[in-house]
C-alpha cells in the first residue's frame, strides 16, 4: 500500500512550533534595500524538510557511496573495492522496488528494470543450473522473492518466468518430501530460516500473479513445518536453523523474523485466517522485547553481510504496520529512525548498523549502511528527524 510520508524537521531550543514566523520591526526609509530583504525573508516561514526529502537524501546518499553506475550493481563497502555478495544484491533491488512505491518516479522504475539487468549480466542471465554462480539455495531464493515481486510492479513477464523457473529448481532440490521443510544448501546439511519462509513468500507471490494453487499449498506446507520446527510458538522466537532431529538453534537474527513475519502476513492476506495475523505480530514482538536494547534494533554484522539483516526486516516490518494495520508497532520503528538518522556520517549523510553510535567516517560496508534507508522509504507517518 502506498502512503504518502513525510518527516519534520527537528526543532531544537526552547521553540515548540515546527512553522514559525520571525517578529520584524517596520523597515525605516533609508534602510538599505539588503536590509527590507533579509526583513521581509524573515517573515517566510521556515519550511521543514518532507518525508520525501529526507528519504530521497538518504537513498542518493546511500547510492553516491555504495552504487556502480556502470554495472547497476553494489559495492560492498564505500572503498569500492569489490561487489556485493550475490544475495545482497536482491535486497538492495528490493530497496530500488520500495523507493519506486515512494517515489512514483519514471526514473526510478528506469533503475529497477536496470538493476535486474545488472543482475543478469552478472549472474550468467539467471541460470539457476549453474553452480558457480549459485552455491546455496537460499541466496536464489532472495532472487526469486525479488523477481516475482518485481513482475507484481512491471508486469514485465520476463521477470515472472525467471522466478518460476528458480523457484520450480530450489522446490526439486531443496524441498524435503518425506519430513517437510527446506534445506539451505546443496548438501542438505540442515533446515534454515533464511530459505524456508523466503520460500513461503515467494510462492505466496507466485499465487497471486498465477493464482496456481500449487504454489498456495507449497507457501501453506513450509510455513506449517517452518513455524512448528523454527519458532517458538510461545515467545515467538525465530530460530535460525534446525540440524537433524536435534531442536532448532542458532542465534535469533531480525532477517528471519522479518521473513517470518512476512510469510505469516501474506498467508492472513490471502486467508483472512487471524492465526497468521497472531503469529505475525508475536514474531514481531519478540524482536520488539527480546532483541532490542532500550528500543533499538540490534546492531548486527562487523564488518560482515549480517548488516543487511535489518534492511530485510525493514520490508516485512512495515508491511506488517502500513498493509495490516498493526499501527502499534509505529512508536517503536519512529524511536529507531530518530536515533540512526541522528547519529548518521553527516558529511556523507550515510547510516550505519548500530543506530545508537556515531556512523564511522571511515570504510563502512553497504550492507551496514542500507537498513535505515529502506525504513525511511516505507515510514508512513509524521516525525521529527533533523536534516
Amino acid at each position: 500500500m502506498n502512503v504518502r510520508r513525510f518527516f519534520v524537521l527537528v526543532v531544537l531550543g526552547s521553540c515548540s512550533a515546527l512553522l514559525s514566523y520571525s517578529k520584524t520591526k517596520a523597515t525605516h526609509p533609508n534602510a538599505t534595500r539588503a536590509d527590507a530583504v533579509k526583513k521581509t525573508r524573515s517573515r517566510l516561514p521556515r519550511v521543514s524538510p518532507s518525508n520525501n526529502e529526507l528519504a530521497d537524501l538518504a537513498y542518493s546518499s546511500f547510492n553516491a557511496a555504495f552504487l556502480n553506475p556502470h554495472t547497476n550493481l553494489y559495492y560492498g563497502n564505500t572503498n569500492k573495492d569489490g561487489i556485493a555478495a550475490i544475495w545482497t544484491q536482491a535486497i538492495y533491488w528490493d530497496m530500488a522496488m520500495d523507493v519506486y512505491n515512494h517515489t512514483k518516479k519514471p526514473a526510478q522504475l528506469a533503475f529497477v528494470n536496470a538493476m535486474y539487468q545488472g543482475g543478469f549480466n552478472q549472474y550468467d542471465a539467471y541460470n539457476w543450473n549453474n553452480k558457480k554462480t549459485w552455491f546455496i539455495y537460499d541466496d536464489m531464493m532472495w532472487w526469486i522473492m525479488a523477481l516475482a515481486r518485481a513482475n507484481q510492479l512491471t508486469g514485465n513477464s520476463t521477470y515472472l518466468q525467471k522466478a518460476q523457473e528458480g523457484f520450480d529448481h530450489v522446490w526439486a532440490g531443496s524441498y524435503d518430501p518425506t519430513d517437510g521443510g527446506m534445506f539451505w544448501d546443496f548438501n542438505h546439511s540442515g533446515k534454515n530460516s533464511c530459505i524456508n519462509f523466503p520460500t513461503v513468500i515467494a510462492a505466496m507471490r507466485l499465487y497471486e500473479i498465477t493464482k496456481d494453487k500449487a504454489y498456495l499449498t507449497k507457501a501453506q506446507s513450509v510455513y506449517a513445518w517452518s513455524k512448528a520446527n523454527l519458532t517458538n510458538t510461545g515467545t515467538g522466537q525465530v530460530y535460525d536453523n534446525k540440524i537433524g532431529n536435534h531442536p532448532p538453534g542458532g542465534q535469533a537474527y531480525t532477517y528471519n523474523a522479518g521473513t517470518a513475519i512476512g510469510a505469516a502476513y501474506l498467508l492472513y492476506k490471502q486467508s483472512k485466517d487471524v492465526a497468521y495475523l497472531e503469529d505475525a505480530k508475536r514474531y514481531a514482538d519478540y524482536v520488539k522485547n527480546n532483541l532490542c536494547k532500550d528500543g533499538i534494533l540490534p546492531a548486527e554484522g562487523d564488518f560482515n553481510e549480517q548488516g543487511v539483516m535489518k534492511t530485510i526486516f525493514a520490508d516485512y516490518m512495515m508491511q506488517l504496520i502500513n498493509e495490516g494495520k498493526q499501527i502499534q508497532y509505529l512508536s517503536w520503528i519512529k524511536s529507531n529512525i530518530i536515533t540512526g538518522w541522528q547519529n548518521r556520517d553527516k558529511a556523507r549523510n550515510l547510516t550505519y548498523r548500530n543506530y545508537a553510535i556515531s556512523c564511522p567516517t571511515g570504510n563502512i560496508q553497504s550492507y551496514e549502511a542500507s537498513s535505515l534507508v529502506a525504513f525511511m522509504q516505507l515510514y508512513p507517518g509524521v516525525i521529527s528527524v533533523a536534516k
